[in-house]
Parts: C-alpha cells; structure tokens; sequence
C-alpha cells in the first residue's frame, strides 16, 4: 500500500484496514482512496474511508494549490518535473502549458521564473475552475492567463518560445497542436508514457515525425517514474527549428 499527503488528505491506493489510524497524524482530516483516473477530463475515482471533504490547500514548492481531490487530479510523481521546468525559463519568454490542471507547471513557472506571459490551456471546467482561484492565491494575475477550451484547438492560436505537455496517456495526440505554436528555436517538454524496449526512441520519433521539416535538438530526456509493469514515463526536452 502507497499513501501519501496533499495538504490536510492522506490519499492512498487501495483499501486500508482502520484507515482512522491515519486521522491521529498532526494535521490531517480525512483518508480518500484514489482508484484511478478516468477519460479525456482526467477525473479521479475517490472514496472516502475517514474523515470528511476531499477539498484541501497544499503548498508545494513555494506555492500554493486549491484543489478538490474528488474532482481534480494531483501527481506526487511529478513534484521534481515541477521544481525543475521553472529553472528553465528564460527571462521574457512567452510559455504555453497545454494541459494545465489547476496549475501544476504554469503557477511555479509564474511565481519562480520570469516569464512575460503564461497561458495556461485546460478543457475541464472543474480543474478550470481551480486553475483561476491558484492563480489569485499566487499573485500571478498579471503573468499567467487561464484559457479554457481544447488545446488543439487553443494552442494553434497562439505563439510560444516554450511548450510544457505535461500529460500522458494521448499526447502524442496533441504533437502538431504544439508544433504550430512554437517559435523556430523554441522548446518543448514532452510527456508520455513508453514501454521499456522503446523508452526514448519512440518519444523523440514522435517529436521528430511532428516537428518536420523543422529540426530536432534533444536536450535532455528524464525518467519521472514507472506508470505500470514494464511502462515508463518519461519526458523529452527538444529544441525545434
């Protein structure tokens, strides 16, 4: 059994015997069991076994994040991708994030970097919904601008020196999206999650099919974590153009 903490919620993966045993750690309120994500919205399939509310604040990196764990996904997986994307950006630059959430990547790149502007793309008027209330909790009102809608729809609209795809399942999906907006030079952060015998080729093939006739510079390629039995995920940083 894994369990973990987001602000005053233990979440663990499975059921628990006397999960009321976790109410007695300092701080916490209520243990929910996460069973999964479903569908393109990405909603959590919750119980709860003690306590009461699935609505929480945790405070991660510096910033804080509202969220409603019954309606909205939180990866502890990602804690290190988040830290790192922020060193990244360079002064001035304009940052697309596609797959936004309540503010996973866009709120430590707003509060830790010095980007001109961030547009934080989401289809989930719940995650929406969080996404405009930790931009307020921030103070980051005058940097990032909360978009809602289909990122393949949204980001070919706009033009980006950096493009986070901090998703897995389908992104693949949303490769061209990305491709359109970004400038020659930029770079993107692309997520997936790869079986181990092609843990970096089919990524950076993927990328390369997207981007052409444009060039592709690999910059780095990480491991955040196993997704499942022989299943990674992986992110790729390429420059394109």
């Amino acid at each position: 059994m894994k369990w973990s903490r987001i602000g005053d919620i233990v979440v663990v993966n499975r059921e628990v015997d006397e999960p009321s045993k976790f109410l007695e750690i300092p701080g916490v309120r209520s243990v929910v069991c996460v069973d999964g994500i479903q569908g393109p919205m990405r909603r959590p399939r919750v119980r709860v076994l003690a306590g009461s509310g699935t609505e929480t604040l945790h405070r991660e990196n510096g910033c804080l994040f509202r969220i409603d764990l019954s309606k909205v996904m939180w990866s502890r997986g990602n804690i290190n991708e988040r830290a790192r994307i922020p060193q990244l950006v360079e002064d001035g630059e304009t940052v697309v994030d596609m797959f936004a959430g309540i503010g996973y990547f866009s709120i430590p790149v707003a509060v830790h970097a010095n980007p001109l502007r961030v547009y934080s793309i989401e289809i989930n008027p719940e995650s929406f919904r969080y996404l405009r209330d930790n931009i307020v909790l921030n103070g980051v009102e005058d940097v990032v601008e909360p978009v809602l809608g289909d990122c393949r729809e949204m980001a070919p609209e706009l033009e980006a020196d950096r493009v986070i795809m901090g998703y897995v399942g389908t992104t693949h999906h949303y490769l061209e999206a990305a491709m359109e907006c970004l400038v020659d030079g930029g770079v993107l952060h692309y997520h997936e999650t790869v079986p181990e015998t092609m843990k970096f080729s089919r990524p950076l093939r993927r990328i390369e099919r997207a981007a052409h006739p444009r060039r592709v510079k690999l910059l780095d390629r990480r491991t955040i974590k196993k997704y499942s039995p022989g299943v990674w995920h992986v992110v790729l940083d390429a420059r394109i153009g």
